[in-house]
């Protein structure tokens, strides 16, 4: 009887431990995105983000974002690129196209750490808007739309909701988009 009850005990710890390591896990794609991977090698695994990470691989920006950080990733999913004029992904993917898609990627790329909290402070400190530095140079806009969404916008004034927030990595957060921001 002692065995048994040690046995329970031990199997409830073990999925108590379960439970609280897979609250922290996000799910991206079909696929739980670690916290303990690097931005790229969590986009890898993600089924939503293959045209992304296509992307990143024909800008050669791997190696960047494998990099220390920390960095903040607002990641247009395969759908996001689909809203794009046709052609447009396979034109910018060539290597004649390398310094426009370079920089329109790292137009998605903030330096530091920004999840939904510090984006949402920024907005409250900005009195509704926060206007953020991207790694090409330019400035994503952002304002709250309702209690918990987030709506980034960039120089042209298009508009992208973020659809999941505070998916951390190693080296930075990333927060999915439904929409290719473009620089100017």
């Amino acid at each position: 009887m002692k065995k048994l009850a040690t046995v329970l005990v031990l199997t409830a710890a073990f999925a108590t431990a379960g439970t609280a390591l897979a609250a922290d896990t996000v799910m991206v794609g079909g696929q739980s995105m670690l916290q303990s991977k690097d931005i790229v090698d969590n986009a890898v695994n993600s089924a939503d983000h293959t045209t992304l990470v296509a992307a990143v691989k024909a800008a050669g920006l791997v190696e960047t974002l494998k990099g220390k950080g920390p960095f903040t990733v607002f990641a247009p999913t395969n759908a996001a690129f689909a809203k794009l004029p046709a052609g447009t992904v396979d034109t910018l993917v060539k290597p004649e196209s390398k310094a426009t898609l370079t920089k329109i990627l790292t137009y998605h790329v903030v330096p530091g750490k920004y999840d939904f909290k510090a984006l949402q402070g920024a907005i409250k400190k900005g009195n509704g808007k926060a206007e953020l530095a991207t790694a090409s140079g330019g400035k994503l806009m952002f304002h709250m739309n309702g209690m918990h969404n987030i709506v980034a916008k960039d120089e042209a004034g298009n508009t992208a909701s973020i659809s999941t927030y505070d998916v951390y990595q190693s080296n930075g957060v990333i927060n999915v988009i439904d929409t290719v921001l473009m620089p100017k």
